[in-house]
């Protein structure tokens, strides 16, 4: 797994079937990746609901989250409509898994992303990394307290 200080491997995945999101394209800007299993499910749910009531404390550190997992765009957009999401989910369907295995939280055994945040700094840098147990819900503080130090600099 990617670690702080490490750069951020650049990648172009599909946000829904017409637009594609290149990390590239938010240099400047504070990003949060988090990689979670798979769409629908109990705890990927109540993660990406999580996320969705904290845009407003991202955006105060001009951060842009994106949830990415390799469900294809459209399971992710109909999980987006059906949990009224407000951030673009990424889909590292084709080839499978291809981002997560970059960042080093591809689980091989069941074929799905592992439960991963990575807060990547304006620089393209790794600012924070963490790993969650599948059946955790990870929350926001991890996330809230990295982007406080990258606020710092």
């Amino acid at each position: 797994m990617l670690q702080k200080g490490d750069t951020a491997p650049d990648f172009e995945l599909n946000a829904t079937p017409d637009q594609k999101i290149k990390l590239k394209d938010f240099k400047g800007k504070n990003v949060i990746l988090a990689f979670y299993p798979a769409d629908w499910s109990p705890v990927c749910s109540d993660q990406m609901a999580l996320y969705n009531e904290m845009l407003k404390y991202f955006n105060k550190y001009d951060a842009q989250i994106f949830g990415v997992s390799v469900d294809s765009f459209w399971c992710h957009l109909a999980f987006e409509e059906n949990r009224k999401l407000h951030f673009p989910l990424l889909a590292d369907f084709e080839p499978k898994g291809a981002v997560s295995k970059a960042y080093g939280v591809y689980d091989d055994e069941v074929g799905e992303s592992k439960r991963a945040l990575f807060v990547i700094d304006k620089a393209g840098k790794i600012a924070w990394s963490y790993l969650s147990p599948v059946a955790v819900n990870p929350g926001a503080d991890g996330i809230l307290d990295a982007l406080e130090e990258l606020n710092k600099k």
